[in-house]
């Protein structure tokens, strides 16, 4: 690679080292124009090309011609400064997308899972503000049903009979139900149903081992548990409430790069992370 395919930029005090293609994306911005020597407000010093502006914001600028995304971290504040720096360098179309904050702000997700203890059986239900969040917790949960023999609650195992798997059930895009345990059939039969919940492999049908198990899973999916408390004192039922923040999906820049184009992009959303 040759010198002049390499530029080091000192933004504000920070340095940063790049591609000159990469200031190129928008071949009318002024990072462009830098790169080719015809924006007189940009100093070379010592080889380096000299910024007055904030180095802290310019990494959010490099980010986003490097990967054409606008991800910011979910405690991010300073969309109007940000806006400014987008500005002032000529990228209007992440100026643009800045203006519309609400896009790119986390939101408060909240998801509630309701536990109910009756005889040999456990009933759970979960609730989510997020649907996508619920799909996707419903992928990593299975059921599983079949016969057994002279066994009960206490039986931590499935026996050597085949288990079949069993849809949740899906009241709405917004929850989800599912039983575990035991309950008679006839005779000494038992019809069991063991829930499983990946990545863990276990086939679990103790009710306070599932619920164990998936409380542990939102935690570990960076929910916090906010608070705990009983619904119905007759029925068992036990709420526990959590709360994340979650981060807004990514918003990518469409951008055409024809020849003689104007540098005229397109956002469109696209997800940086799934559901989550």
């Amino acid at each position: 690679m040759s010198s002049r395919e390499v530029v080091v930029l000192c933004v504000g005090g920070v340095r940063f080292v790049t591609r000159a293609s990469t200031l190129k994306q928008f071949p009318e911005s002024r990072l462009a124009r830098m790169v080719n020597d015809n924006d007189q407000e940009f100093k070379l010093v010592n080889g380096e090309i000299f910024v007055d502006r904030d180095g802290a914001l310019f990494s959010y600028i490099m980010d986003f011609l490097r990967t054409l995304q606008v991800s910011l971290p979910t405690d991010f504040s300073d969309y109007q400064r940000l806006q400014r720096e987008a500005e002032f360098y000529g990228l209007y179309p992440l100026a643009d997308l800045l203006s519309q904050e609400h896009l790119l702000k986390p939101r408060l997700e909240i998801l509630e899972v309701r536990f109910s203890l009756q005889e040999m059986q456990a009933l759970f239900r979960i609730f989510g503000s997020c649907s996508t969040t619920i799909e996707a917790l419903a992928e990593q949960i299975t059921v599983f049903t079949g016969q057994q023999s002279g066994q009960g609650w206490n039986s931590p195992f499935p026996s050597q009979n085949p288990l079949v798997p069993l849809p949740l059930e899906r009241p709405s895009h917004h929850d989800m139900v599912f039983l575990c345990g035991t309950e008679y059939s006839a005779g000494d039969q038992f019809v069991a149903r063991y829930v499983s919940i990946k990545p863990d492999k276990r086939k679990l049908i103790n009710g306070t081992n599932v619920l164990g198990l998936l409380l542990d899973t939102l935690l570990k999916d960076g929910f916090r548990l906010i608070s705990t408390r009983t619904v119905a004192r007759e029925e068992k039922v036990e709420c526990y409430t959590f709360e994340r923040m979650k981060r807004a999906a990514g918003l990518a820049i469409m951008v055409n790069q024809t020849p003689g184009s104007s540098g005229v992009a397109q956002a469109r959303r696209s997800q940086v992370q799934k559901g989550k």
